[in-house]
């Protein structure tokens, strides 16, 4: 499901930016990051547009629970970012809903690619702190981001 239609939301520089920030992240944990980006949310609230995409690759089954989907639907300004039963348990409670709002303010703001860099930084933090590596790294994921229709 790799439609190319969305692709131009970020340059090719800033998705190379974003998969690098993605791989970094991923190296010193066991934690799972996917980003999609879709043009338009098809009618439902955009957190359960990321749950449902979330459980439809499945990313409920890896290891620890440490999926995370950071969904973003640019035409229609909205964006959503899920996290399988691990992080949930194991991030700061305040930690979701801080991390959104920032991200807003980064959209609104136009800093589109800083604001997503600077999530994913965020999310690396606390899969470092939670969910280190005990061994052999493994990428139970792909890392590009999937660009929906």
């Amino acid at each position: 499901m790799a439609w190319r239609k969305n692709a131009h939301y970020f340059s090719e520089e800033e998705r190379d930016a974003i998969h690098g920030a993605i791989k970094t992240a991923e190296h010193n944990t066991s934690g799972e990051i996917r980003v999609y980006i879709e043009s338009k949310n098809p009618l439902m609230s955009p957190l359960k547009r990321a749950e449902a995409l979330f459980y439809t690759w499945q990313m409920d089954r890896t290891i620890h629970h440490n999926g995370i989907l950071i969904y973003i639907a640019h035409k229609d300004r909205e964006f959503a970012i899920y996290g399988d039963a691990g992080c949930i348990e194991k991030f700061p409670k305040d930690f979701w809903e801080l991390e959104a709002r920032r991200l807003s303010f980064n959209f609104y703001h136009g800093k589109k690619l800083e604001g997503l860099l600077q999530l994913i930084n965020d999310l690396h933090d606390q899969l470092s702190i939670h969910f280190p590596h005990h061994g052999e790294p493994k990428n139970e994921l792909p890392d590009e981001i999937i660009f929906g229709k």
